[in-house]
């Protein structure tokens, strides 16, 4: 596995599926800043409205609907629907993660703990997502809430440092003796 970051502003995502797990992937790619996610929802449109500012279809995407998309989420769908998706995003050039089955899998989703800009990710590459989700929780009791204003106060303060004109290694050991004299870590 490649550890990378996708901003969700640059690129266009689409959610098929229906049930929690499909909800989850699209309250994900919202909370990352995606602005638009195309959803394909049959039979639970109502489900997904509010999270997609009201554009849900009620039927599974077709090879028209992947023109320009990046990348496809697929959850809670039967087999054979998830694999006939998967195949279809493939042969279009479309990074698709089939939820739970590793091997219709370009791409895997990490555990996550969001706090405002601050993410952080755990995964196993498919291997044990319940290992991932334990530490996952294990790290939302660590790293609460505050850590969201830390990480603006660091970030206020490291734009200070550059406006100065210090340069990067000084800004490291600066950023590194701010969090140390905070006591953030301990």
């Amino acid at each position: 596995m490649i550890p990378i970051m996708i901003d969700p502003e640059r690129v266009a995502i689409v959610v098929a599926g229906n049930g929690p797990a499909a909800e989850r992937r699209v309250r994900q790619a919202r909370e990352g800043g995606a602005r638009a996610v195309a959803v394909f929802a049959p039979g639970e449109t109502d489900r997904f409205a509010a999270l997609t500012d009201g554009v849900v279809h009620d039927r599974l995407p077709e090879v028209a609907d992947l023109a320009g998309v990046d990348l496809l989420y697929v959850a809670g769908l039967d087999n054979d629907a998830s694999f006939s998706l998967a195949l279809m995003a493939r042969e279009h050039n479309v990074l698709v993660n089939v939820e739970d089955v590793r091997e219709l899998c370009d791409f895997h989703v990490p555990g996550s703990v969001r706090r405002g800009d601050l993410l952080i990710a755990v995964g196993t590459g498919g291997a044990s997502p319940g290992l991932a989700r334990r530490l996952r929780r294990h790290l939302e009791e660590e790293f609460g809430p505050e850590w969201a204003e830390r990480l603006l106060t660091l970030s206020a303060q490291r734009r200070k440092w550059i406006e100065e004109g210090a340069d990067m290694a000084t800004v490291a050991e600066r950023t590194d003796a701010m969090i140390e004299k905070s006591e953030w870590l301990k």
